[in-house]
């Protein structure tokens, strides 16, 4: 039988010691190029894979990390997962998926099992702590996107307020001058910066705010549908509307089809998320696009060297956004009327699907 290779046989056959070999594999981000891609060819070309129980038993780690979110049905979370998993296995981790529902003793149960050596680790996904969880504590969190203020936990996370002008200047570009806004559940932080990016846009432009132009949702459809119902229902109803979400998007959708309203013909829609059922959804839907894999790798490479005491710089990563122009985004009927005639030109205005859309 085949002598299972171990972190001693890659280290000899490429000359480094097993110190380094067992950092490139964990991902800690200490080794460099070529070094950290000649050990990663070799593992593979060797077979090697960690010896979890080993590992559990001279380490006394569970060697198991969780995931904890908001709601495990919601598809966003997935790619999160995906990026998350395959560095985790890297690291010789296996990934547990917690879901809260927003429950506060779901939530302290989770952190029960950390404390309590049933995960070595967490990447915390929900935005806010448990009441009992001091957010000064050491402990191995990560927090995913969703931020924390003031607590000592590095962070992984996009710019939404930036993310959140874009998508709104460029329903401004295209002419819209009632743009209403459905935020997610404030005052948590994540939709108090959507909803200050909505507010900079539109203050930039000098375009004004009516109080009922901005609505308060909680991320989920039927919000979507209950806050466009009540936009729609004013005096002065709005010609686009910006949601705080990809699922509170389709929810707007879905009730300006029910009111004989078309998108983007009478009203313009925008998300935020990118879920791949936005790019299948009819019509295709207008949104920031969050990079979900990267935020799972960074996430869970960052908890590892956390894990790993090498873990010093607790700045917050960053990382990019992409406003996705599809089919749900077009100029408002006067401001397409003034084009058609103004050009001479008769007929339905198409609206390409991925290329900006420029006046």
């Amino acid at each position: 039988m085949r002598r299972r290779p171990k972190i001693k046989d890659i280290a000899e056959e490429l000359g480094v010691s097993p110190a380094t070999v067992s950092r490139a594999l964990s991902d800690s981000g200490l080794v460099a190029e070529p070094t950290l891609t000649r050990i990663r060819e070799a593992a593979q070309r060797l077979d090697y894979r960690p010896n979890v129980s080993a590992r559990r038993l001279r380490t006394r780690r569970s060697m198991a990390v969780l995931l904890v979110v908001r709601d495990v049905g919601n598809p966003f979370y997935l790619e999160v997962l995906k990026g998350m998993e395959a560095t985790a296995r890297d690291a010789g981790y296996s990934v547990l998926m917690g879901n809260t529902e927003d429950d506060p003793e779901r939530e302290i149960e989770y952190f029960d099992m950390l404390r309590d050596g049933h995960a070595d680790g967490m990447i915390l996904m929900t935005g806010k702590l448990p009441p009992a969880i001091d957010p000064a504590q050491a402990l191995p969190v990560v927090v995913a996107l969703e931020m924390i203020e003031n607590s000592a936990f590095p962070h992984v996370q996009i710019d939404n307020e930036a993310a959140a002008a874009e998508a709104v200047s460029h329903l401004i570009e295209l002419g819209h001058r009632r743009i209403a806004h459905i935020s997610g559940p404030v005052p948590e932080i994540m939709s108090v910066r959507r909803r200050a990016g909505y507010h900079r846009a539109l203050a930039q432009a000098g375009i004004g705010v009516p109080p009922d132009y901005v609505q308060r949702g909680d991320y989920l459809l039927n919000s979507g549908r209950d806050c466009c119902d009540r936009l729609m229902a004013l005096t002065e109803p709005p010609t686009a509307i910006f949601a705080a979400n990809d699922e509170m998007a389709f929810g707007v959708i879905h009730q300006l089809h029910r009111l004989g309203l078309a998108v983007p013909g009478d009203v313009s829609v925008v998300g935020f998320d990118d879920i791949y059922l936005s790019e299948a959804f009819y019509p295709p839907l207008t949104t920031i696009s969050q990079p979900r894999w990267e935020i799972g790798r960074q996430a869970m490479k960052l908890l590892s060297a956390m894990m790993s005491g090498e873990a010093k710089d607790r700045t917050p990563i960053i990382l990019p956004t992409e406003l996705k122009l599809r089919e749900t985004t077009a100029p408002p009927k006067r401001a397409a009327s003034a084009r058609v005639q103004a050009n001479g030109i008769s007929g339905r205005r198409t609206v390409p699907s991925d290329n900006a859309i420029k006046e």
